[in-house]
Order: structure tokens, then C-alpha cells, then sequence
């Protein structure tokens, strides 16, 4: 995935400047084109002359330093950039990029690329943890970069913990796995319904369930890494979906829900019901705020419409999968649904297990396809889950899924 591709390396002053060395000559080893762009910092480590020997390319340091009178230098290699490799990426150059700052060549380089970039950390285990230093990764990811996470051990400031670059070998090895993930889904358009429902009584109260919407907005992220064009019709939720190839269409109610799923269906290839849609509403909602009154209230409630049934019974060619949140008699419920509303592939989960339920971070489910394939996931964060269930899409669609991946 990276022979002939045009690579910048950006390396920053940390002591694990010295592995940047390795990284540099196993990328030139493996037929990839290396820029090195180098902070004033790392100079102190490295010195420039080492990484133009092994790149057989000029060192950028300066963003004054014009090389070539007919090019703005910084502009220059970040358009030439197919992929950006900060590695090591301190905490200081992650500040830089999260806040947008360009005071020297590498920042003003990243800034100006539109390159898939990696980071690879290295630093302090304390440092790594620091708030303000998950925060500004938290950002970095929101807005499309690819953090490679660092290794633990014996760190060069005595401590032994999480904050050790990765090897070379595995950065590489990071970056072709995910440029192979983001062309999985190229050219498809995904439609994610995810959240809850509301149903409003009156304009105070409505009927809602747990839903947070993470299981959905995780899956909508995950196609749109791996080169979808995502469309997500989102009940009322609080969450974020950044990635550039999401168009977010928020709902309320089980009706508008329903009609958006429609009006996009025809165009989708893959189409996914994660959403908690309420199954019921009430027959009588009130415009003003109903008040306390002595005695029982009853309300009488009305069926919505099934979204998933309906997608199921006008299939012209999509891949139709839906969720199954079960309490009992799993997997037979779970199939059961696959099969009376047509779809192509279920994803089914226990919710009353540790750490399968609403509103957390993690999930553990079993993915089933129409001919019977059955994936166990084991519990894992919603992040990774959906990340298995888009390849296994992906693969189901070409007929390669099995029971082993």
C-alpha cells in the first residue's frame, strides 16, 4: 500500500527522534518517495544530514529557506504529500496541530496538506495522559487524523509505562492496514439511522428509551474512514460525527425518522437501522402543558410504523442490516427478525450483559448474515465493534464472509 507513494516524515524533538531514522530507511526500502521536515528541536537529536542520506531528498527545516525560487517550499511538499507521518509526535507539535498553529515549516506544511495523516506519539506516560493532551487527540481524530498508539515500557525518562514510540516496522505497518480499511467502502453510499425516538404528550413530555446513539454514529464514522459517503439520520442525541464524508440529518420522532430513511434509501448501497425507534405514540398529544390532575392518567398509545419492515419490503438491491437489542432467547429472536423483515445481515446483542447495554462506551454482539454465517464480537469498545461489523459488510457483500473472518 505504500510502494511508490509520496510520504512526508515530520519528526519533532523528542529522544525518540533517533527511531524516525529507522522509519525514514524501511519506508525508502519499501519503494515509497520520503520528504523529511524536521523541527528546530529535533535537530538536537538528529541531524538533518542523516535523514537527506537516507531519503536521498532535501531536509526541510526553515520556512524561509526557499530551495527553489519558483515554489513556496511548505506549500510544495504538502501538495506532494500522499501520506504525513508525524513520528515522534510530542505533546507540544499535537497542541500545535489541534489549535491550528503554524510557527515553523512542519506546522505550516501540516496545515496546508490535505494528506491522510499518522501520528505516533512519544512522550511521558504522564504527559500521555494529561487532559489537555487527550483532549487535543480527541480533536486531532475528529477531524480525520490517524493517531498510531505508543508502546509501553521503559521510557528514556526513567518511568516505565504507556508513552514508547511504536517500532517502525509496526507504524508501517499501522498505515497499510488502515489505507487498505479506507478503500474498503470507496464509491458505496452508506445510509446510518442511529439514537432514540421521541414521541411527544404534550410540550414538556414525550416518550423516549436509553438510546445514546454511539453504536450508530461509531458505525457512520467507520464507513466514512473507509472511503463511504455517509448519510446519518440521527435521533435527538448529544454526540458529534466531524468526518468529512458524513451529512447528518437530525429527527425527532418515529415519523420523521421513517420519511428520511426513505427519501434516501434508493441511493444507498449498504443501509443500516441502529436506531431505537419507538414502537409506539400516543393517540392524543396536547399543545399545552397538561397539569397535574387528581387521580391516574392513562394515555392511550398507537403503533408508528415499522422503518426496517418497510426498507426490508422495497429491497432493490441494498445490503440491509439491522440491530436486534434482545433480553431473552437471543439469538432465536434474533433470527427470527433477520428473516421476517428481509434483511441481509443482523447484529445482535443481550442487553442485559455487562457492558452490552445503552449508553456505554463498550458492546458485545454476534453478527449473522441470511445464510447462516454467525461471527461471535467479544465485548470491545463501540469504536472497534463497528469497525468489525463494516468489514464484515464489506466482505459479506462479495460473498467472502465466514464463521473465521
Amino acid at each position: 500500500m505504500i510502494r511508490d507513494k509520496n510520504i512526508m516524515v515530520g519528526v519533532t524533538g523528542g529522544i525518540a527522534a533517533y527511531k524516525a531514522c529507522s522509519l525514514v530507511s524501511s519506508l525508502i526500502q519499501q519503494g515509497a518517495h520520503v520528504k523529511v521536515v524536521m523541527t528546530e528541536h529535533a535537530t538536537q537529536f538528529v541531524t538533518p544530514l542523516t535523514f537527506q542520506a537516507l531519503s536521498r531528498q532535501p531536509v526541510y527545516i526553515d520556512t524561509f529557506d526557499e530551495k527553489d525560487p519558483e515554489k513556496i517550499a511548505h506549500i510544495d511538499v504538502a501538495d506532494w504529500a500522499d501520506i504525513v507521518i508525524l513520528a515522534p509526535a510530542t505533546a507540544n507539535i499535537i497542541a500545535k496541530l489541534a489549535n491550528g498553529l503554524a510557527d515553523d515549516m512542519l506546522t505550516t506544511t501540516l496545515l496546508a496538506t490535505q494528506a491522510d495523516v499518522y501520528i505516533a506519539p512519544a512522550m511521558n506516560v504522564h504527559m500521555y495522559a494529561h487532559p489537555s493532551v487527550v483532549d487535543n487527540m480527541k480533536t486531532l481524530v475528529e477531524r480525520g487524523c490517524y493517531f498510531i498508539e505508543p508502546g509501553a515500557g521503559y521510557l528514556a525518562c526513567g518511568y516505565v509505562g504507556k508513552g514508547r514510540l511504536e517500532e517502525p516496522d509496526r507504524i508501517i505497518e499501522a498505515i497499510e492496514h488502515h489505507q487498505k480499511q479506507q478503500s474498503l467502502l470507496s464509491g458505496k453510499i452508506v445510509l446510518v439511522s442511529a439514537g432514540p425516538t421521541r414521541e411527544a404528550i404534550d410540550p414538556v413530555r414525550f416518550f423516549s428509551n436509553r438510546s445514546s446513539g454511539k453504536m450508530g454514529f461509531a458505525l457512520a464514522e467507520a464507513a466514512a474512514e473507509m472511503g463511504a459517503k455517509v448519510i446519518l439520520v440521527s435521533g435527538p442525541v448529544t454526540l458529534k460525527a466531524a468526518h468529512p464524508n458524513i451529512e447528518r440529518i437530525n429527527v425527532t420522532t418515529a415519523a420523521e425518522m421513517y420519511e428520511a430513511m426513505h427519501v434516501h434509501y434508493a441511493s444507498a448501497d449498504i443501509v443500516i437501522k441502529a436506531a431505537a425507534v419507538a414502537d409506539y405514540r400516543p393517540k392524543q398529544t396536547f399543545e399545552q402543558k397538561l397539569k397535574k390532575q387528581p387521580g391516574d392518567w392513562t394515555i392511550t398509545l398507537e403503533r408508528t410504523q415499522d422503518i426496517l419492515a418497510s426498507l426490508g419490503e422495497q429491497k432493490k438491491g441494498q445490503f440491509l442490516v439491522g440491530f436486534a437489542a434482545e433480553t431473552s432467547n437471543v439469538i432465536q429472536n434474533g433470527l427470527a427478525k433477520l428473516k421476517r423483515k428481509n434483511l441481509d445481515a443482523i447484529v445482535i446483542n443481550d442487553v442485559t450483559k455487562a457492558g452490552a447495554g445503552f449508553a456505554g462506551d463498550t458492546n458485545k454482539a454476534v453478527y449473522v448474515n441470511r445464510s447462516n454465517s454467525q461471527i461471535d464480537m467479544p465485548l470491545s469498545t463501540k469504536k472497534n465493534m463497528a469497525q468489525d461489523i463494516m468489514t464484515f459488510i464489506a466482505k459479506d457483500m462479495k460473498g467472502d464472509l465466514n464463521d473465521g473472518r
